[in-house]
């Protein structure tokens, strides 16, 4: 009996260890400044909400950005209602960290989740050509996905709005769970925000997280 007791407060306190201690380079290089880094704050930032960075960025792909910045939104995010105000339209560089400093920041990174999100609703078997042409249709169409949104033309050149993030080469940043969930319920990321709420069934939900998955520029 005592054995069962000490397994279990084991078990109890491992289940209860803090996320992995929050790196000095956040504090020094201001990224509280431009992110959020949890979703009870409630304050108007430009840069992408953070709290939920495990769920949704691989690791290796953040690691690498952090090292070298790339542009993926054209504008300025705001994480509140206000849509696009003039100053949002000027883009602020990013800062780039040595590859030590990202290995910290990505590791803590990945430890930002949210609970409770449908897991595995999107499988590995490719698009079928029919089912390309539907999810485009819905993409570009149905939803005016593209007016905010970066992606490819039938000939491979770029189109679309500026408004949100590229989705061009999404694939190698975005984790299929998170496309799914922020598709079917963007309202559980965002306390407020411009992204559409739509009424979407799972299975139209796994067709347009698939096509956005595989926008490709260099394949």
């Amino acid at each position: 009996m005592r054995i069962v007791v000490i397994v279990l407060l084991f078990l109890c306190c491992g289940s209860a260890l803090p996320a992995l201690a929050e790196p000095v380079e956040i504090r020094e290089n201001g990224c509280k400044e431009c992110h959020r880094f949890s979703s009870h704050d409630k304050e108007f930032y430009k840069g992408p909400d953070l709290f939920f960075a495990g769920n949704k960025f691989y690791k290796n792909w953040l690691t690498k950005f952090l090292q070298s910045p790339m542009v993926i939104r054209e504008v300025n995010v705001f994480s509140g209602s206000n849509v696009l105000r003039e100053e949002s339209k000027a883009i602020d560089s990013h800062v780039a960290l040595k590859e030590d400093e990202s290995e910290r920041v990505t590791n803590f990174l990945m430890t930002l989740r949210l609970p409770n999100l449908e897991l595995g609703k999107v499988d590995e078997e490719p698009l079928s050509k029919g089912e390309r042409a539907r999810a485009k249709v819905l993409f570009e169409r149905t939803f005016g996905c593209i007016s905010c949104h970066r992606a490819l033309n039938l000939v491979g050149k770029v189109r679309g709005g500026v408004s949100g993030p590229s989705l061009i080469n999404s694939g190698e940043r975005l984790k299929p769970d998170w496309v799914f969930n922020w598709l079917k319920k963007p309202q559980q990321f965002m306390h407020e925000g411009r992204m559409p709420v739509y009424d979407l069934n799972e299975e139209t939900t796994v067709l347009i997280t698939k096509y956005i998955l595989n926008i490709r520029k260099n394949p």
